[in-house]
């Protein structure tokens, strides 16, 4: 075993404990960005001057009679940047920009005595513009070529030649939406300027480091003249990993501009009209199978809506890539990407950042598919799991993957499958009207940055004389219970009790260059780096005590606060050796570091190992769907995942059963819209409230949630053997679809392949039930076909739809005699051309 992966004995981690804030947040005492501005005197409120077209030039911008306002102080606009005007990494996103780019764009921001006369001096300021044509949805980019960023290319094998080799090949369209963050905290930041000029800045930001970076060039500043703190965010989902740097800038530049500290807090309207969302994404594919169902060659195009500017857009992208695969042995892949340029809000990181997006599009062809080859979904997905020594697309090898059918299988014994199943079947027997699907589905998610650089932590470790001890480090608590882990890992490593340590907030002056709290990989990278700090003070600690007990420094251990030597009855408490620690003038501080080893890329190429290892998962769904609404519930779902050994129990299950619940909100309920006509208001984001956007609450749950934790899982080379859990569950919530497209297939015949859009909301069921009653191998008004070609067991499939003229195809079913293949007994293409209703 490692050493890092190693516990020692009695370790603090893997102890079931609550956060370490929960009690706070219950009690409404937890501070955050907000609050803070009732402990602060003179702020002043900042409020956007929003244009309300999708697309324009800025003629002219009058800001005379904001100035009269009673209560307003000041109009921030362009010339009043010292430094750059720009608020994003691609030097794309003009903090004031002279084009509009979307409908909502901010050009200027008022500052006022109080939030309501800065409301006031916004609506006062006027705003000439010349309007321009303007792209709002992923198909308008791709008729007018709008595209933008890196167009990666992901190529394995020979694409041509598993074609030839393949029995049966299908090609369809799939486009999905993307996803509102709804964080319960809007975006927020505090700024103040000291005696000196320094620039402090309390933040809602997932990236204080990279927060610091733009404000300070924004400023003209050097960033050690401007320090973020980050106290705690109510949510975050990757929404705040890019998108508050432009928000703390305006705030700074008002302090800066002023003299007196400035807020800006935007409320929910502004928030949805105004920041980023998960990108959308529209897929094209052919995909061939051989004979007995297994993959033979993959091709797609996925294009990503990227929004105005490029924020995320292209890691996401080369993640999406990355994940297409899924479980999957692709052994011919061509798989190429591009970024639609839309007049919409620029999209960016959210949970699981691009991986749902990729996998999703296998999931549907596999879901999709099997009814046309005859095969029970869960089989053909378990025909083409990944086996030992086989890699992925873009070359990284896949360990572990007996780990990939021990959830699998475990996850039907924990259902009841079998009989489960029997009892699905009877029931739609005796329901015309009514149907029920068990589905299951599994995931393999990579944790690292895409960006090799990024994987890189750091931490500050202060032990006191009294021995109490205050850990800093890097990542950012959005409520997931990074602090919680990062506690449990200090006390570990020192031995001690854990109510002997105490967190501090996130600040860039003490830990500096830190990546985002993202990618999954704040467990590992802090919690790396506290360890390195602690084995360091640990190390001086047992110098101290061997000294003090009379044996060497190897044999001393540390256990919940005691000091012994092997073979001795002496002992010392910590407090005492760290009092005669400091008497001896031994460092009682250390600064922590950790890089993830054995990491590759070339983004050129698109080949390498970006990822340290892979997170496993599936998850098995029963759905109820009623025939005449398409309204549904969602029955019982069993989840087993695999987080290595827990670092923290109670904290992983609660994020294994949120991500779940945020996947299912993203692939059933949460339908983003925009006005799409000619009208005046084109471009205007019409979900913009929790009246028009509905997110899953407790009515979505399911009846019987059984969340199980893989057992025996030690991850070599990961802190206390831990893997990462943030963002792999969310995309366990594939099950709830496929049940659903199970279900409403249910109605229709043996053998239909039901298209089913995303979000599949009751209504999008509701049409999905329809043409499967039509018994047609299509959906929601579009054509899918299958012609002839080899069955399964030697017996001929061929489809039992309609042709795009109305003509239909001939056929003797899955179980009938052999199909009408070409001489050499390969198949026609079964275009399966498809496309989702959105």
């Amino acid at each position: 075993m490692s050493h890092l992966s190693e516990r020692p004995e009695k370790p603090v981690v893997g102890v079931p404990m609550p956060h370490e804030s929960a009690s706070l947040h219950v009690t409404g005492t937890a501070l955050y960005t907000d609050d803070l501005v009732y402990r602060t005197k003179d702020v002043l409120h900042a409020y956007p001057v929003q244009v309300m077209k999708a697309h324009g030039r800025v003629v002219e911008l009058r800001t005379e009679a904001a100035l009269a306002v009673p209560g307003v102080v000041r109009v921030l606009t362009i010339k009043d940047v010292p430094g750059v005007n720009d608020a994003g990494m691609k030097h794309d996103e003009p903090l004031f920009p002279d084009e509009i780019m979307f409908h909502g764009h901010a050009v200027a921001w008022v500052l006022g005595d109080t939030l309501e006369a800065a409301r006031q001096g916004a609506a006062a300021v006027e705003v000439e513009l010349e309007e321009l044509p303007s792209t709002i949805t992923v198909r308008e980019a791709i008729a007018a070529e709008s595209f933008h960023g890196a167009r990666p290319t992901m190529i394995r094998g020979d694409i041509d030649a598993g074609f030839a080799n393949s029995a049966h090949i299908f090609t369809g369209e799939f486009e999905f939406k993307g996803q509102e963050h709804f964080y319960l905290e809007t975006h927020c930041a505090l700024a103040q300027v000291d005696e000196a000029g320094q620039v402090f800045i309390q933040s809602s930001t997932q990236h204080p480091s990279e927060t610091q970076e733009i404000v300070a060039h924004v400023l003209g500043l050097h960033s050690h003249e401007v320090t973020v703190q980050c106290l705690r965010m109510g949510g975050g989902f990757g929404g705040k990993e890019m998108q508050p740097h432009g928000f703390a800038a305006i705030a700074a530049l008002g302090a800066k501009l002023t003299g007196r500290p400035v807020r800006l807090r935007l409320n929910r309207t502004q928030d949805l009209t105004m920041s980023g969302k998960r990108h959308g994404f529209h897929s094209s594919w052919k995909i061939g199978f051989d004979a007995d169902g297994r993959i033979q060659a993959l091709d797609a195009t996925l294009t990503a809506d990227g929004g105005w500017s490029l924020d995320l857009s292209e890691p996401v992208l080369a993640r999406a890539l990355c994940h297409i695969d899924n479980t999957y042995w692709i052994p011919n892949a061509h798989v190429a990407g591009r970024i639609a340029k839309c007049n919409t809000v620029s999209n960016t990181a959210f949970r699981g950042f691009g991986g749902p997006q990729g996998m999703i599009v296998i999931e549907d062809i596999m879901g999709r598919c099997a009814p046309l080859l005859g095969l029970d979904p869960a089989e053909l997905r378990e025909r083409n799991f990944y086996a030992p020594n086989q890699s992925t697309p873009y070359g990284q090898p896949v360990e572990q993957t007996d780990r990939i059918g021990k959830i699998w299988h475990q996850v039907q014994d924990d259902a009841d499958w079998t009989e489960r199943q029997r009892d699905i079947a009877s029931f739609n027997a005796a329901h015309p009207n009514t149907k029920r699907a068990l589905a299951i589905t599994n995931i393999k998610f990579g944790i690292s940055f895409n960006l090799t650089a990024f994987n890189q932590g750091g931490s500050l470790v202060l032990i006191y004389k009294d021995g109490s001890v205050l850990i800093n480090h890097g990542g950012t608590e959005m409520g997931q219970g990074l602090h919680t882990k990062m506690m449990q890992v200090a006390a570990t490593t020192l031995g001690i009790p854990l109510h002997k340590v105490r967190l501090a907030p996130t600040r860039t002056d003490k830990v500096p260059n830190t990546s985002a709290t993202a990618a999954s990989s704040g467990a590992d990278l802090n919690g790396g780096a506290i360890k390195n700090a602690c084995e360091q003070l640990r190390k001086r600690l047992v110098q101290v005590a061997a000294t003090q007990l009379g044996g060497s420094a190897s044999d001393v251990r540390i256990v919940e606060g005691v000091a012994r030597v092997l073979g001795s009855d002496k002992e010392l408490d910590w407090d005492t050796l760290v009092h005669t620690a400091y008497m001896q003038r031994v460092q009682l501080s250390a600064s922590g570091y950790y890089r993830t080893e054995g990491l590759h890329w070339d983004a050129k190429g698109f080949q390498g190992s970006p990822f340290k290892y892979f997170a496993y998962g599936a998850a098995a769904t029963e759905v109820e769907v009623d025939g005449f609404t398409g309204g549904y519930q969602i029955r019982r779902v069993d989840i087993v995942h695999d987080v290595g050994d827990s670092l923290s129990p109670l904290i992983d299950i609660g994020q294994v059963e949120g991500g779940f619940v945020q996947g299912a909100g993203w692939l059933t309920l949460e339908d983003l819209r925009w006005d799409t006509s000619d009208g005046p208001n084109r471009g205007r984001f019409l979900t913009q409230a929790a009246s028009t956007y509905k997110l899953p609450s407790f009515s979505e749950m399911p009846a019987e949630f059984n969340v199980t934790l893989l057992q025996d899982a030690t991850e070599e080379g990961a802190v206390y053997g831990s893997k990462a859990v943030g963002e792999p569950p969310l995309m366990l919530a594939f099950s709830v679809r496929e049940a659903l497209r199970q279900a409403a297939a249910a109605f229709g015949p043996s053998g239909v392949s039901v298209d089913l859009g995303s979000p599949a909301t009751p209504e999008a069921v509701y049409w999905a039930i329809q043409e499967a009653r039509k018994g047609d191998a299509s959906s929601n008004g579009h054509t899918l076909h299958a012609t002839n070609g080899h069955g399964l067991n030697g017996n001929g499939h061929n489809g039992n739809g309609n042709d795009s003229n109305g003509n239909g195809k001939n056929g003797n079913g899955t179980n009938g005699h052999a199909g009408n293949g070409n001489g050499n007994g390969k198949a026609r293409t079964d275009d399966a051309s498809t496309l989702s209703r959105v």
